[in-house]
């Protein structure tokens, strides 16, 4: 057995819908302005350019249902609901035609930002993961087998916020499809099972506050809920 000088931390996982057994996750990978619309809000250009990488780290993850702590030194907290892809194989340099065959399962997640010191790290030319890699801003559902729904290429996203919707959007309207994500990202990472990829949010995104609470849909795969504390 192992020994560590420090206890080691569990190992972050996501449930799985209808089964005991957990999803672990090795990385968050996060693709963004994937959707032209919101792109276009962001002041980005909607047209195929490269697609835009970040990272969250598997610890910034809520499991459904728990709640969003509304981070300090941040006055401008934004919700972006994204389809997330979860990867039961890897490799690098795969083909758009194999990525496919990479992916697990789905869930429905929300992509929480510090929009505030976003901007401030956009002027500077700085990285973004104060913004985005923050504790707990990744709300996300539990994962459904693609053996279970396939692969979703179309129907509704959708985040409502105390009830009222914000975002609606469509599978259709990505950028970049999951397959070309995939592709993409194995040309620069070694991508490997555990790897979550959330892929872009379309349009309304915009501020919470404390007592909010936010429902993400997406259409076929599931959802997902996070109350803002």
């Amino acid at each position: 057995m192992t020994a560590y000088v420090i206890a080691p931390p569990p190992p972050p996982a996501l449930p799985v819908e209808g089964q005991a057994a957990m999803y672990p996750v090795r990385r968050i990978y996060c693709i963004g302005r994937n959707y032209a619309a919101h792109a276009i809000e962001m002041g980005g250009d909607p047209t195929r350019e490269p697609p835009f990488l970040f990272q969250k780290n598997p610890d910034n993850l809520v499991i459904d249902g728990g709640d969003f702590p509304y981070p300090a030194r941040s006055a401008d907290v934004q919700y972006e609901v994204e389809l997330v892809v979860a990867l039961g194989r890897g490799g690098s340099d795969i083909a758009p035609a194999e990525a496919l065959a990479c992916v697990w399962g789905y869930g429905v997640g929300l992509d929480m930002t510090r929009r505030d010191l976003q901007a401030e790290c956009k002027k500077a030319g700085r990285p973004w993961e104060v913004a985005k890699a923050f504790e707990l801003s990744a709300p996300c559902s539990a994962l459904v087998p693609a053996s279970r729904i396939g692969h979703p290429a179309h129907g509704e996203i959708r985040l409502d916020v105390n009830g009222v919707t914000r975002q609606r959007g469509n599978l259709d309207q990505l950028i970049w499809t999951v397959p070309e994500i995939i592709a993409h990202l194995s040309a620069y990472f070694t991508l490997a099972p555990g790897d979550l990829i959330m892929t872009g949010t379309p349009a309304g995104v915009g501020p919470v506050q404390r007592g909010d609470v936010l429902a993400g849909v997406v259409e076929g795969v599931g959802a997902v809920t996070a109350h803002v504390v």
